[in-house]
């Protein structure tokens, strides 16, 4: 069965969005320091207090205005990194996973991703890779002090543009260790009917999405309906042929959601009942493979 998670990135009250998903029985809620423009995190907190079980997914990449003066003031901020808005160094890595824990008002964080670490990648694979090392070598340190559970890569384009691979990503982190029992738990991609490839790859058994299951790690679908733009992408014939009597943010979460090995799809709401459809439609009956590939096959053209 698919989950369906909280993402917080477009949402416009967070706090609403949480109570309505944690008192549904959602099973985790996706966060980071500069959505809300740096106010979400804070704002979760009370939801998580009465919450305890959901558990909470945040980053470490994206940095508000603000956030890049203060990181700057505390010296674990280069100048350019906080012109960039955007760092994965150690020293920030530390510091950005204490902020977490402080505004979540959660002492041991279930996952923490490095968001987007291919962010400004000039294709220099080697630089970024021991980047990418570095910063899980801060995260290892962070998990072996009972501050983290876990530690993952959520990416728009990292695995798509080949900027790195499940197998790259492992390789980093047993490099840390220096052994294959590491933290690295989970990656982000987005999957929908516009970001198809990770689905069709997933069909016949490659690409991202199997080789990290095969890793035995989670793996999340960001960005089911492409911002909230897709539905209005589908027509009610698309949406029938998809599953019959299904409107297009259902077909587009079904979709999404019948992608083998994936853990979950993130999706904001605003809504109980919103939220409840959803809920429904995700964890319902699946698309077969078959069927899929046939929806992938139409709308490759499009895409």
């Amino acid at each position: 069965m698919t989950l369906l998670g909280l993402g917080t990135y477009r949402s416009r009250d967070a706090v609403t969005s949480a109570t309505i998903a944690a008192a549904a029985g959602c099973p985790l809620i996706d966060t980071a320091p500069a959505y809300g423009k740096g106010t979400h995190q804070a704002a979760l907190a009370p939801v998580l207090k009465e919450h305890p079980r959901v558990r909470i997914a945040t980053k470490v990449g994206h940095i508000t205005t603000g956030q890049a003066r203060t990181a700057l003031a505390c010296g674990v901020l280069i100048e350019a990194e906080a012109a960039a808005r955007h760092s994965i160094a150690p020293a920030y890595v530390r510091y950005q996973v204490a902020m977490s824990r402080a505004e979540l008002q959660r002492p041991v964080l279930d996952l923490v991703y490095l968001h987007n670490p291919d962010h400004h990648h000039d294709g220099d694979r080697q630089g970024l890779h021991a980047r990418i090392r570095e910063a899980f070598t801060a995260l290892e340190e962070a998990r072996a002090e009972g501050m983290l559970l876990g530690y993952g890569v959520a990416t728009w384009s990292g695995f798509r543009d080949g900027a790195f691979t499940v197998p790259d990503l492992a390789r980093l982190a047993e490099e840390t260790v220096g052994g294959p029992r590491t933290g690295l738990a989970a990656v982000q991609l987005p999957v929908s009917m516009v970001e198809i490839d990770p689905i069709r790859q997933a069909i016949a058994g490659g690409g991202p999405i199997p080789a990290a299951r095969g890793a035995g790690w989670e793996v999340w679908g960001s960005a089911p309906l492409h911002g909230g733009e897709l539905p209005a992408r589908i027509n009610d014939q698309l949406a029938d042929y998809i599953a019959s009597g299904a409107v297009p943010v259902q077909a587009a979460l079904m979709v999404a959601a019948s992608t083998p090995g994936l853990t979950g799809v993130l999706l904001g709401t605003t809504s109980a009942g919103h939220w409840r459809q959803a809920a429904e439609t995700v964890t319902g009956q699946r698309l077969t493979p078959l069927r899929l590939k046939d929806i992938c096959d139409l709308l490759q053209p499009v895409t």
